[in-house]
C-alpha cells in the first residue's frame, strides 16, 4: 500500500471512500472469524484433542503404538512447523482437528462429528475387510520411496500425451491423444524417472516458507488469468469482463472452494484421527513380516514381504558384499529398500535408494519437517487441489489450461533435499484436473500419505469445488440474501 502511495493510516469506516469501504469489509471479516468455530482467540488450538499414541522419536529406530490406526505426533530435536514457526519442545501438536466444525462457504454443516462430507474410515490394520488394503498401501509408499533414485532409473514419457486424464479418485489415465488448442499430439518428454519423481514431490511439497497448497492454486489462477487476458469471459461464455471483475469473482470462487476443502479434509482428520506412513512403516516393520506364518519373523500385523523391496535380514543376505551387508547386526529384522535420507551436503551429494531397517525409514522431506503436524486421512493437498481445479474448469469454461498445456521447468541441480535433478525437468499438465491429481500423487512419493488419503481427498475436493462454484454464481447474480 505504501509503495503505491496509498494512505495506510486511514481507519474510518464511515462514508463511501475506497478506504472506508475496505475498512468495513475488513471489520466484517475479522469479526466473523472470531465466531466461526476456529478458536481464533485461543490461537486456533483444539481444546479437546489429545493423541492416543506417545510421540515417535524420529532419530531412534522403530516406534510403539497403542493404536496403529491412530495419529502419532513426531518428536524432533529441531522442528519447523508448516508455517515456518519453530516448535520449542520438539513434539508436534495436532493442527486443526476441530476444523470440521468451522463455518463453511458452501458446504452443509458437519454436525456433531464435524464431517460435512463423510465417505467412511480409511483402511485399518487388523480390520478383516481392509487390513490387506492398509498393508498394500504401506508397501506402495515404500516402493515409491525406492523409485526416488535417478541412478540406473528408466526413462519415462511425462508429457500430457502420456500422463493424466484420470477418472475421479484414480490413477487410471493414459494421457490425452491431442492438444485441443492445436489439434496435434503432445510432444513426448522423456526424462529420468527418479528425477521426475523427486521434482514432482518437491514442487508440490508446500512445506515451511511456501505459499501452502491453497496459495499454490491462487498462483496458478493468476497465471491462467494472465494468459487469458484480455479475452476474459466468465464460464467461457458471454461478454468479456475487465480484469478487476474477473479477479474478484475468481478469487471468491477459488478461495471459497479451498476454504471448504480445509473443512472437509480436516473434518475427516479430526474424526478418524488416522496414522501417517512414517508410523505405519516403522511400526509394522518392527513387528516382522506378515506374508508367511512358517517363515522367520512372522507377525500378522507385520509388513508384507516383497522381493528386492521388503525382506527379512538373514545371515546370507547380510554377508560381506551382499545386499544387507550394512545390516549384519540385525539378522531376523525387516529391511526395506528406500530413499536414504537427506545427505550431509544436499547440493553435491545424492542418497539414492539404500537398504535400511524398516524402523529407520523416513519420508522424502527435510529433517526439520519430516511429516506435517496433523493426521493423514484425507489428504489436504488432494482436497484443496481438486476443489480449486473444479472451480478453474467451471470459471474458465474449459478443463484445459490455456493453449492446452501449462507447467513449470525445474532447473538441474535445484532440488533442496539432495543433489538433482540431473537435467532440467518440465512438469506439464493438459488440464486443471491433471495438475490436481499430480499434487495428490506427489504426497505418496514424498512419504506423507497413502493412496486412501489421496483418492478420498480428490473425491471430496470435487464436491467442495462444485458446491462453491454453484454458490459463487448466485453471489455474482445478486441472489444471496444478506
Amino acid at each position: 500500500m505504501d509503495s503505491l502511495c496509498y494512505p495506510i493510516a486511514t481507519t474510518t469506516a464511515d462514508g463511501d471512500s475506497p478506504a472506508a469501504i475496505g475498512n468495513r469489509i475488513a471489520a466484517t471479516v475479522l469479526a466473523y472469524g472470531k465466531t466461526d468455530g476456529s478458536n481464533e482467540a485461543g490461537g486456533y488450538a483444539a481444546t479437546d484433542y489429545k493423541p492416543v499414541n506417545a510421540p515417535l522419536v524420529v532419530n531412534r529406530t522403530g516406534t510403539t503404538l497403542i493404536d496403529p490406526n491412530r495419529w502419532q505426533p513426531l518428536q524432533l530435536e529441531h522442528m519447523i512447523s508448516q508455517n515456518g514457526i519453530p516448535v520449542t519442545n520438539g513434539v508436534q501438536q495436532a493442527i486443526g482437528p476441530q476444523w470440521g466444525h468451522v463455518a463453511s462457504f458452501a458446504l452443509a454443516a458437519g454436525g456433531s462429528s464435524g464431517t460435512p462430507i463423510d465417505p467412511g474410515p480409511p483402511p485399518q490394520l487388523g480390520d478383516p475387510a481392509t487390513d490387506r488394503i492398509y498393508k498394500d498401501q504401506a508397501v506402495e509408499v515404500i516402493r515409491d520411496s525406492s523409485e526416488l533414485d535417478p541412478t540406473g532409473a528408466s526413462t519415462i514419457d511425462v508429457s500430457p500425451g502420456a500422463r493424466g486424464g484420470n477418472s475421479l479418485g484414480s490413477n487410471d489415465g493414459h494421457g490425452h491423444p491431442l492438444n485441443p488448442a492445436t489439434g496435434k499430439p503432445y510432444d513426448p518428454q522423456l526424462v529420468n524417472q527418479g528425477d521426475f519423481d523427486r521434482v514432482m514431490t518437491e514442487f508440490w511439497a508446500d512445506g515451511p516458507k511456501s505459499e501452502t497448497p491453497p496459495g499454490h492454486w491462487n498462483v496458478l489462477a493468476n497465471l491462467v488469468s494472465d494468459e487469458l487476458a484480455p479475452n476474459l469471459r466468465i464460464a467461457g461464455t458471454g461478454p468479456t469482463v475487465g480484469r478487476l471483475e474477473w479477479d474478484v469473482k475468481l478469487y471468491l470462487a477459488v478461495n471459497g472452494a479451498v476454504h471448504d476443502a480445509a473443512i472437509a479434509a480436516w473434518g475427516l482428520k479430526g474424526h478418524y484421527d488416522s496414522v501417517r506412513p512414517i508410523s505405519m512403516i516403522r511400526y509394522m516393520g518392527g513387528l516382522g513380516q506378515s506374508s508367511d506364518p512358517n517363515a522367520p519373523s512372522y507377525n500378522p500385523e507385520g509388513l508384507p514381504l516383497v522381493p528386492d523391496l521388503i525382506e527379512v535380514i538373514t545371515k546370507e543376505s547380510s554377508a560381506a558384499g551382499q545386499r544387507h551387508a550394512a545390516l549384519a547386526g540385525d539378522i531376523g529384522k525387516i529391511a526395506i529398500k528406500a530413499w536414504g535420507g537427506v545427505p550431509a551436503d544436499p547440493k553435491t551429494q545424492l542418497s539414492g535408494a539404500v537398504w535400511m531397517l524398516a524402523g529407520d525409514w523416513g519420508p522424502y522431506q527435510l529433517p526439520t519437517f519430516v511429516t506435517p503436524s496433523f493426521q493423514g486421512y484425507a489428504s489436504g493437498h488432494s482436497t484443496f487441489s481438486r476443489a480449486a481445479a473444479e472451480v478453474m474448469t467451471a470459471f474458465t469454461g474449459s478443463e484445459y489450461f490455456p493453449g492446452g498445456v501449462s507447467g513449470y521447468t525445474i532447473k538441474a541441480g535445484s532440488l533442496k533435499n539432495e543433489k538433482g535433478p540431473t537435467t532440467d525437468v518440465r512438469l506439464e499438465w493438459a488440464t486443471y484436473f491433471d495438475a490436481a491429481d499430480q499434487a495428490g500423487q506427489s504426497r505418496l512419493f514424498g512419504g506423507i500419505h497413502i493412496q486412501a488419503d489421496d483418492f478420498t481427498g480428490r473425491i471430496i475436493g470435487s464436491l467442495c469445488g462444485k458446491e462453491a462454484w454453484a454458490l459463487a454464481q448466485r453471489y455474482y447474480a445478486g441472489k444471496v440474501a444478506p
